[in-house]
């Protein structure tokens, strides 16, 4: 008998044309079969006590009915699924998904959530941060033994400030290790979480290396050694991803700067490096609006350096705009093109934990840090501010977000090169963005304008699930191309290493990395002499610091490392809040 489109149709609709793994969801088929998991189980009909038994049957237990879908909640051994799967009754099983948003809406907003689909989560990868040191966090327990102090999932620790200490007094390595690889215990209660604070790696393994002391601070010898003792330890912790939420002002050519050189070993040896940008991009001393404030070692071509993106407090990319703050390139001396990529790094949340029976110091000193319990929590006291998160803004925090995505992809593909993970990451990036958009700093009435170029936005917007579905390897290196000034026509244009993996070819030329409309926003790069001349930006710094700590034209100003300043502004988060830097 001739069969019609209508009963393909139907009849595929109807389940009957599904195998028992088609109508198994692709996270569930290779558990452990001991283990018990929660599945959603749709039924080509409600079910009724008979459809209950039959799980029931395998073991499981019913835990909820779910009629709008035609199915059930149960907790089910997971030895069981195929089996059930193929049942003639069953419609389709898939697990009982996370749907609150890791990193609240930092990894919605750069499609974090796809690494579930392919069963990733930086299982097996090691994170080395350089920081200030990581606090015991219950949210960096290992998920398959208790929580306790001794099951976490920092396996290694080792202090470069000479203080002796590994824990972190200052509170920023903490909130940076939360958002590179957090898990949200503490923001995973049964009917009274509202929101849950995870990092984007969140079964990574972290190797702490405390560079920066307890105010914040530290030197160039402290990082560089702390970057040859991750290259040291590469093979005993599988370290493929190396963060650095930190900076200081460019003084010459990355050529010749040591940390520069360090950064590079650290490539070369197989580590992808990811790198803070600054905080500067509100800096107009010389008229330069922001332009050539690109930190070291962000100024390196090797590394992946990372700007900030604001969320606007929704889970949705299409609204989300560059934080003012996030230095822009190119950068000063080599004028090589940064950042690489932005990520979410405004107003994000994450856990600080306790530093030896003390409060980390910027929980302490500054309120504006503290988060309160009722923006995750149901029921909470009015006023009551959670002990376990912290709230902190800056290409800081950005740059876990990336460092988060290397250790995924590369969990997926454990052969990718530094240069291959760096090329996927900046090819992929969403690139869809405004003209400019306009900020306003309530408390002073000064407004920043941003124009969305590749000095300003780099290749695009981090997107982790377009990263883990492409499959392009690239052949050549992925060095940050340097730009070329012609005074004669006051143009720009493009000068690529020899070897590199850019150039006019179909996948990785440039209007497909950089896109199309962002090369060149606004003439304020070509129309002076501030950023191709003498180092005017930057004033002297005497010490390595956090990112967002620095003070006026690098210098260190105690009284402005919660939020650093730009061209002499001191950016308050509440001040940020009210202006949409959120």
């Amino acid at each position: 008998m001739k069969k019609t489109f209508a009963f393909f149709l139907s009849t595929f609709v109807a389940g009957t044309l599904l195998a028992g793994n088609d109508k198994l969801a692709k996270e569930l088929e290779s558990l452990d079969p001991a283990s018990n998991v929660d599945v959603i189980v749709q039924f080509k009909q409600a079910p009724t006590e008979a459809h209950h038994q039959k799980v029931r049957a395998r073991g499981g237990v019913h835990k909820r009915s779910l009629d709008l879908v035609k199915g059930s909640l149960y907790s089910v051994p997971a030895g069981k699924l195929k089996e059930l799967a193929g049942d003639p009754d069953v419609a389709y099983i898939s697990p009982d998904r996370e749907v609150r948003g890791a990193l609240d809406l930092t990894a919605a907003a750069v499609n974090a959530g796809a690494a579930a689909t392919y069963k990733l989560d930086g299982s097996g990868i090691g994170i080395a941060v350089l920081d200030s040191g990581v606090n015991y966090s219950d949210d960096l327990s290992n998920p398959k033994q208790p929580v306790t102090f001794q099951n976490q999932r920092v396996v290694y620790s080792q202090d470069f400030t000479g203080e002796g200490r590994t824990d972190d007094p200052y509170g920023h390595g903490t909130h940076v290790t939360g958002a590179v690889a957090g898990n949200g215990y503490d923001s995973t209660f049964a009917n009274i979480s509202t929101r849950t604070f995870k990092g984007i790696a969140q079964n990574a393994n972290i190797i702490n290396l405390r560079v920066l002391n307890s105010l914040g601070s530290g030197s160039d010898s402290a990082v560089i050694a702390a970057i040859q003792q991750a290259i040291a330890l590469k093979s005993t912790y599988n370290i493929r991803v190396l963060n650095l939420s930190l900076g200081r002002g460019v003084f010459g050519s990355y050529a010749t700067d040591p940390l520069c050189q360090a950064v590079e070993s650290a490539w070369n040896a197989g580590i992808v490096v990811v790198v803070a940008a600054g905080n500067n991009g509100r800096d107009n001393n010389g008229g330069i609006n922001g332009y050539g404030t690109i930190t070291a070692p962000g100024n390196d071509p090797y590394v992946i350096t990372v700007g900030a993106m604001k969320t606007m407090n929704t889970p949705g990319r299409t609204d989300d705009r560059i934080a003012s703050y996030s230095s822009k390139g190119p950068t000063l001396y080599d004028h090589v093109v940064k950042p690489d990529l932005v990520a979410p790094g405004n107003q994000i949340r994450s856990n600080y934990g306790m530093a030896s029976n003390m409060t980390p110091y910027l929980w302490k000193n500054y309120s504006v840090t503290h988060v309160l319990a009722s923006y995750y929590l149901k029921n909470s006291y009015p006023g009551s501010v959670s002990g376990n998160y912290s709230n902190l803004s800056g290409t800081s925090m950005a740059t876990p977000v990336v460092s988060g995505a290397a250790a995924l992809l590369i969990q997926q593909y454990p052969s990718l090169t530094p240069d291959q993970v760096k090329a996927r990451l900046m090819k992929t990036a969403y690139k869809v963005f405004p003209s400019y958009s306009t900020a306003t700093d309530t408390t002073t009435g000064l407004s920043y304008t941003s124009y969305y170029d590749m000095f300003t936005i780099g290749a695009g917007y981090l997107d982790i699930q377009a990263a883990l579905a492409n499959a392009d390897v690239a052949a050549g290196n992925a060095l940050s191309p340097a730009v070329v000034y012609a005074p004669s026509t006051d143009t720009g244009g493009l000068s690529f290493p020899a070897g590199s993996t850019w150039g006019a070819n179909v996948v990785w030329g440039t209007n497909v990395v950089w896109g199309t409309n962002v090369v060149w926003g606004t003439n304020v790069v070509w129309g002076t002499n501030v950023v191709w001349g003498t180092n005017v930006v930057w004033g002297t710094t005497n010490a390595f610091n956090v990112v967002w700590g620095t003070g006026t034209n690098g210098t260190i100003n105690p009284a402005n490392v919660v939020w650093g300043t730009g061209g002499g502004t001191m950016i308050d988060p509440t001040t940020v809040l009210t202006a949409g830097e959120n």
